[in-house]
C-alpha cells in the first residue's frame, strides 16, 4: 500500500509540472526523493522480509524433511521390531513345545525307572523264590534217597535231581506185576515212602509216566489192553490214584501219562534194555515262578 501511494505522489507530480512554481517544483522533487528513497527502503525491507521468510521456509522445509525421514525411520524401527516381537513369539511357542516334550520325556524316564526297579524286584523276588525251591528240592531229593535206599542200592530205583527238576525212576517190578496196572503190596509199601515225602512238596508239579518196551501186548492181556498206551497210561494212573486216596499228595499238582514205547532209556534189543524200559518215572518240575512267589508272601 505504501508503494502505491509514493507512485500516484510522482504521477500527479509529473502532471502538475508545468503549471507550478519552481519553488514548488523543487518541494516536489525533494518529495519524489524521499519518496523514492522510501521506496527503495521499503524494497530492500521487502527483499529483506523476503529472504527472511525464504530461510524460514527452507528451515521449515528441512524440518519437514527431516520430520519425514524421522517417520520413515521409526516406521521402519516399528517393522523391526514387530518382526522381532514375532519371531520372539514363535521362539517363545517352540520353547514352551520343547519343555512340554522335556517334561513329557523326564515322565517318561521317571516312569520307566520305576518300571525297570518293579522289574528288577519281581525278578530278585523270583531268584529267591528259585533259590529257595531248589533248596527245598534238595532237601527232597536227599529224603526221598534216605528213604528208598534200598531199592536203590539194588538199581530197582534211580533218583536225579537237575537243579530244579527231579526225576524218581523204579522199573515196573518195583510195583507192578508183569501184565498189570495194579499196584502189588510190596509196590504200595514203596508208594508210602514216597508220598509220605511228596505231600509236603507243594511249589511243584508232579507227573506220573507209564512207560513199557516195545514188546506188543500178548494174547492173554488183549482183553484189557489193546496196547501199550493202555497199559503205560493204566499204572500211571494206578499210581496218581494211590497218591492221591492213600498218600495225601494234593491232586490238584498231579498229573498222569502213559507214554508206552515212545521214551526208551536203552535198547529193546536186549532184555536188559527191555527192563530198564519198562518203568514208572515220577517227574517233580517247576510251576509257574509267579506263583511261588505268591506261595512265600506272607
Amino acid at each position: 500500500m505504501k508503494i502505491c501511494t509514493v507512485t500516484r505522489v510522482v504521477i500527479c507530480a509529473a502532471l502538475l509540472a508545468g503549471c507550478v512554481s519552481t519553488g514548488t517544483h523543487k518541494q516536489t522533487l525533494a518529495e519524489l526523493e524521499q519518496a523514492r528513497k522510501a521506496l527503495e527502503s521499503s524494497k530492500k525491507q521487502a527483499a529483506a522480509e523476503a529472504d527472511r521468510l525464504q530461510k524460514q521456509l527452507a528451515d521449515v522445509n528441512t524440518r519437514v524433511a527431516g520430520l519425514m525421514s524421522g517417520t520413515t525411520t521409526a516406521q521402519e524401527e516399528i517393522a523391526r521390531l514387530q518382526k522381532r516381537a514375532s519371531e520372539l513369539e514363535a521362539e517363545t511357542a517352540r520353547a514352551s513345545d520343547l519343555v512340554k516334550q522335556l517334561s513329557e520325556r523326564d515322565q517318561d524316564l521317571k516312569e520307566q525307572l520305576k518300571a525297570e526297579a518293579a522289574e528288577k524286584a519281581r525278578l530278585e523276588q523270583e531268584r529267591a523264590a528259585k533259590e529257595a525251591e531248589i533248596q527245598r528240592l534238595t532237601r527232597t531229593h536227599e529224603e526221598l534217597t534216605k528213604s528208598l535206599e534200598a531199592e536203590i542200592a539194588k538199581g530197582d530205583i534211580k533218583i536225579k535231581q537237575v537243579r530244579d527238576r527231579l526225576t524218581i525212576n523204579m522199573v515196573d517190578r518195583v510195583l507192578f506185576d508183569s501184565g498189570q496196572s495194579k499196584v502189588k503190596p510190596s509196590g504200595l509199601k514203596v508208594l508210602k515212602q514216597v508220598s509220605d515225602i511228596l505231600k509236603n512238596v507243594t511249589d511243584k508239579q508232579i507227573r506220573i509216566e507209564g512207560h513199557t518196551d516195545n514188546v506188543p501186548i500178548g494174547a492173554k492181556l488183549k482183553e484189557r489192553f489193546q496196547t501199550n498206551w493202555e497199559l503205560s497210561t493204566a499204572r500211571a494212573t494206578s499210581v496218581v490214584r494211590y497218591l492221591i486216596e492213600d498218600g495225601g499228595v494234593d491232586r490238584a499238582n498231579l498229573l498222569a501219562v502213559g507214554y508206552a514205547d515212545t521214551k526208551p532209556l536203552a535198547s529193546n534189543d536186549t532184555e536188559e534194555g527191555r527192563t530198564a524200559n519198562r518203568r514208572i518215572e515220577i517227574a517233580l518240575y517247576p510251576k509257574d515262578l509267579s506263583e511261588i512267589v505268591n506261595q512265600l508272601k506272607p
